[in-house]
């Protein structure tokens, strides 16, 4: 099992950048560059997620298509949420966000994101050869886009204000 923690400093609300993170369309934003798309399969494909809310993705990694479900499983705005894989490539995959407000007024959002391979044997040596830094990779462009929505005005297309 592997385990990422990255923590990211965004020069805007909490409550703000805690609704970014849960939204289909900002999430598709940051994963553009893989065909990243919500595809409809009983889940959410648009707006903002939230507790016990289903969304499958569809993507292309490594030169292949895969498709992932995840639900959000605990959600206490603005501060907490985490979603867990239900269905997809790996073995086991949470991702929990955190947000907290920093007395200058900006927010801290750390991200712990784990997750095993889906081969038992190989899945150790892969998991810290290629998927480490692959995910660590996409988890850092994820926080970028959500960085630069929020401390934009673009950030009003995504939330109501």
């Amino acid at each position: 099992m592997v385990k990422i923690e990255e923590v990211t400093v965004i020069d805007a609300p909490a409550e703000r950048c805690f609704d970014l993170a849960r939204s289909v369309e900002v999430h598709l934003l940051g994963n553009v560059h893989n065909g990243e798309q919500a595809v409809a399969m009983g889940g959410a494909v648009t707006g903002l997620l939230g507790r016990g809310d289903l969304v499958t993705w569809q993507a292309r990694h490594f030169g292949l298509r895969y498709r992932l479900t995840s639900q959000i499983m605990a959600y206490h705005r603005p501060v907490y949420f985490q979603d867990a894989m239900r269905q997809g490539p790996f073995r086991s995959m949470t991702h929990d966000h955190f947000f907290r407000r920093l007395p200058d007024g900006r927010t801290e959002m750390k991200d712990i994101f784990s997750f095993a391979a889906p081969v038992p044997v190989a899945g150790p040596v892969v998991e810290k050869l290629v998927l480490r830094r692959y995910m660590r990779e996409l988890l850092r462009e994820r926080n970028r886009v959500i960085r630069e929505v929020a401390e934009s005005e673009e950030w009003r297309r995504y939330v109501e204000a």
